[in-house]
């Protein structure tokens, strides 16, 4: 090496010393990867969606794209707000968990208010200026958010059983308040999964939650069998042909729309089965259109998609610079997991009728809002990290 390369060199390293912000933009980490990925999963839920539910569109509203056209709008105000979460501090959400927790749980509570409204029998939703919102999805957030906060401050502490039931109080009251509020059990469950999985990952004693989870079987089950509603969705689930004119004629439509799509599908757009035989297809049952228009191949490219995104999650929330910001991708990270599993489940019968969505890809403007909001606070973790181990 010449004398005047190893001066280059010399000054190069001495800017490196004086500008540390030059050498931390060069080993800053942004998941790409997860971004395109979130990308093409909504693009191809746009076109799954419009077309599971342009038959439905237009016996209806005489509009075949009317359920895409709403979707697009939400998606689009997703975008602003994932882009917006992207890039601010994610810090900034610990001084304002209380309030967001707060406040979500009094918008559970106005499903009951003249801005309630009653969908299929169940208040869930609360409409203002012709726009409706489903606030069991600002809980999941906040739930989030605020068990995070609460694991950063109080993380040495869960060494008992007491304590761990601290950790978990917002997400327990929530799940509850929710479940009791709006009798939306399959949202509740979920809360109570991204407690209990943030709350496990933080702490190391592995015994309290192994007694917790054997207290909450019995819970569980009583919540089943004490609500005749609950209990008559069971039955419909193990004899689906006896109880068909009860909710059994969804199980079997999906069951159909699944075994007649094969290994290749029968291409997309083909679906026979969104014809009015599968009730709101655009919904809980779009995988089932999935598996029928673009056969097991199609829905096992779906089923990857999913597990890359948290895959990549993961990676984030191993590498976080600190705590609350990997409890927190840890909550996103098993929202979207439970929510695949018990979507995917449902629709092959694997468990009864839950109505939880397929998320990015079912039509749903609340669903997609706060899930983007959450993935823009995710890729804003990744922004922060210097480097991947």
């Amino acid at each position: 090496m010449s004398r005047n390369e190893g001066r280059q060199d010399d000054r190069n390293n001495e800017n490196q010393i004086n500008n540390p912000s030059r050498e931390r933009r060069k080993i800053s980490y942004f998941d790409y990867s997860l971004l395109f990925v979130i990308i093409f999963l909504i693009c191809f839920g746009f076109l799954m969606m419009y077309s599971a539910s342009s038959f439905s569109g237009t016996m209806k509203y005489g509009d075949s794209r009317y359920f895409l056209n709403k979707q697009l709008k939400a998606s689009f105000l997703g975008l602003f707000v994932m882009v917006g979460c992207m890039i601010i501090n994610y810090n900034l959400l610990k001084k304002f968990s209380v309030i967001m927790y707060v406040s979500s749980i009094i918008m559970v509570l106005l499903v009951w208010s003249p801005i309630g409204i009653k969908v299929n029998g169940a208040r869930r939703w609360i409409g203002f200026l012709g726009m409706s919102f489903q606030p069991a999805e600002f809980v999941k957030l906040t739930v989030i958010i605020i068990t995070a906060h609460y694991l950063t401050i109080h993380y040495r502490q869960l060494n008992s059983f007491v304590e761990v039931l601290k950790a978990m109080g917002f997400g327990i009251f929530g799940a509850i308040w929710v479940g009791v509020v709006t009798r939306n059990m399959s949202s509740a469950i979920i809360i109570m999964a991204i407690t209990f999985i943030m709350v496990f990952v933080a702490s190391n004693n592995w015994k309290e939650f192994f007694m917790m989870g054997l207290a909450m079987i019995p819970v569980g089950i009583a919540g089943v069998f004490l609500a005749a509603f609950r209990a008559e969705r069971f039955k419909v689930w193990l004899h689906p042909v006896k109880y068909s004119s009860k909710g059994g004629y969804q199980i079997l439509q999906g069951l159909y729309a699944i075994g007649s799509g094969g290994i290749l599908g029968k291409g997309l757009g083909q679906s026979v089965q969104k014809l009015g035989y599968i009730p709101e297809a655009q919904n809980d049952y779009v995988f089932a259109i999935i598996c029928e228009e673009l056969g097991l191949v199609g829905a096992f490219a779906v089923i990857f998609m999913f597990m890359f995104i948290i895959y990549r999650m993961f990676i984030i929330a191993s590498n976080a610079p600190n705590l609350f910001a990997s409890m927190m991708v840890v909550g996103v990270m098993t929202q979207i997991a439970v929510q695949v599993l018990l979507n995917i489940a449902v629709v092959t019968k694997a468990l009864p009728n839950t109505g939880v969505t397929l998320p990015f890809i079912s039509y749903g403007g609340t669903s997609v809002l706060f899930l983007m909001f959450e993935i823009g606070i995710v890729l804003g973790v990744s922004r922060t990290i210097r480097r991947i181990n």
